[in-house]
């Protein structure tokens, strides 16, 4: 009962007092970008019966992860720095985090379908249909959302078992698991071989499997004889893989490494890039970068021209 009812305090730009304004600006430019880009292009593949294809559905569900993604977190600091009251509630606490872990296991497994989708595509485009018919595609997606909300349960109800009695200080963005684990009197041994494994079976795993799928695909790419189609598709799989590569090498620098003080600054410059800074890359990469995207935006934005002026 006595855990349900006192506040964690999270004190991560407090003593960077002169320099709040300039963290606030910064997040807020970067949570504004990243609901803009994602919120035009979920709405422009919702809309456009032209972008029906597995590819454009399974990003119109990334762009809507990322937008919820990061509206779990980016606000709440926005609120802490800008009016100096960094309490959050328990029982907020535990909402966040849950909200968090399950929003970052769909994403996972989302990036890892859709790496499994473009190695189809270029690989085998004559099975392309067959391997990933509507139906196909409604399970990869629901299966992600299934496996990271009921992971991100099973986490909370360990998290939630955590008896706080030393310091409440949150020196971090939000509720992170693993700063709760270290904020915590017992079971931190415990918990640390927890976060490991989650960390391996969400995180390494799928990220292997991504990098397998990019390997064929540049193997797929070198035989291609035609040297403009090759360096085109070449670029885009560069660009894939270099955002993942920031995802998931932030994480696992992050989650992989044992929990100490001293890594606590390190984990806040890293948790930046995979909170905030990779979502909002993603429609860069992966979407204003396809052409019929682009063409789809400028579509809607003539006719939107052209009516208003009617």
């Amino acid at each position: 009962m006595e855990n349900q009812t006192f506040y964690f305090y999270i004190v991560t730009f407090s003593k960077y007092v002169e320099q709040q304004f300039l963290f606030f600006v910064m997040f807020f430019l970067l949570y504004i970008i990243n609901i803009i880009w994602n919120l035009t292009i979920f709405m422009v593949i919702l809309l456009d019966e032209h972008l029906q294809a597995p590819m454009y559905f399974f990003l119109r569900n990334l762009s809507f992860v990322d937008i919820v993604y990061t509206t779990v977190t980016i606000p709440k600091l926005l609120d802490v720095i800008l009016t100096g009251d960094n309490r959050i509630s328990y029982i907020a606490c535990l909402y966040q985090s849950c909200f968090f872990t399950s929003l970052l296991g769909i994403e996972v497994f989302l990036l890892t379908t859709m790496s499994y989708d473009r190695y189809v595509a270029i690989c085998h485009p004559l099975h392309y249909l067959f391997h990933m018919e509507r139906q196909k595609c409604f399970q990869f997606v629901a299966s992600s959302w299934i496996i990271g909300c009921l992971n991100a349960i099973l986490i909370e109800l360990f998290v939630s078992t955590l008896e706080f009695c030393q310091s409440r200080n949150i020196n971090n963005m939000f509720c992170d698991i693993k700063i709760l684990t270290m904020l915590s009197c017992k079971k931190k041994q415990e918990f640390e071989i927890l976060i490991f494994v989650e960390t391996f079976l969400f995180g390494l795993c799928p990220f292997s499997l991504i990098l397998i799928s990019y390997a064929k695909i540049v193997v797929s790419i070198l035989k291609i004889h035609t040297t403009g189609q090759r360096n085109k598709t070449f670029s885009t799989c560069a660009s894939h893989l270099i955002v993942l590569l920031i995802f998931y090498g932030t994480l696992f620098c992050v989650y992989m490494r044992p929990a100490s003080e001293n890594s606590e600054k390190v984990d806040l410059i890293f948790s930046v890039f995979y909170l905030a800074v990779t979502p909002t890359l993603n429609p860069l990469i992966y979407s204003l970068k396809n052409k019929e995207i682009k063409n789809a935006i400028m579509k809607k934005f003539m006719s939107n021209l052209r009516t208003n002026k009617v």
